[in-house]
């Protein structure tokens, strides 16, 4: 019998939105197939949950979902480079 162990990748980041609100972004990998996926979820500033997904193309990570507020469709660069870290330091 062949046991295949699959790392469980989550980790949270604190982020400066607007250089004023610092936001704490929470970050899961999970496997759709071939695709690599990045489920991430933030609270906004009435404490509800907003859930997204990021998806690597090429070289960079990009949000998927449309729809979602402009502060956070304004740091996908810096998710990309926070994501990209944490995957280094594995």
């Amino acid at each position: 019998m062949r046991i295949q162990f699959i790392k469980n990748v989550h980790f949270t980041k604190l982020v400066k939105i607007n250089g004023r609100n610092v936001k704490e972004f929470n970050f899961r990998k999970m496997r759709n197939g071939e695709a690599e996926l990045f489920s991430v979820d933030v609270s906004d500033d009435r404490g509800n949950r907003i859930m997204f997904q990021m998806e690597k193309e090429g070289n960079i990570w990009h949000i998927t979902n449309d729809g979602l507020p402009s502060w956070i469709m304004d740091n996908e660069i810096k998710l990309n480079e926070l994501i990209e870290e944490e995957l280094k330091n594995l």
